[in-house]
């Protein structure tokens, strides 16, 4: 089965903020996890920031899955990440 991306308000301000280099990576990386995204991903134990993550390089996609869609919440440096939610 092949899910379908959607990004939120705060993901899509959080990838406008990336260089070109690490947006194209981190969008290289998403389209592999299409196809089975719980094998690549963790579950998060704090359910405020969201369900699951992927991890690429030191970058981290928060997302949450809704049926055949993926809900992706936030988009961010390891580091900085978990601040603020």
């Amino acid at each position: 089965m092949v899910y379908e991306f959607i990004y939120t308000q705060h993901a899509m301000r959080d990838i406008r903020k990336l260089d070109t280099q690490t947006k194209q990576r981190i969008k290289t990386a998403v389209e592999r996890y299409k196809t089975d995204p719980l094998a690549f991903s963790d579950k998060l134990t704090n359910p405020a920031y969201g369900t699951y993550r992927f991890r690429i390089g030191d970058y981290r996609v928060i997302f949450d899955i809704d049926d055949t869609k993926i809900v992706v919440l936030r988009v961010g440096h390891r580091r900085e990440i978990y601040r603020g939610i």
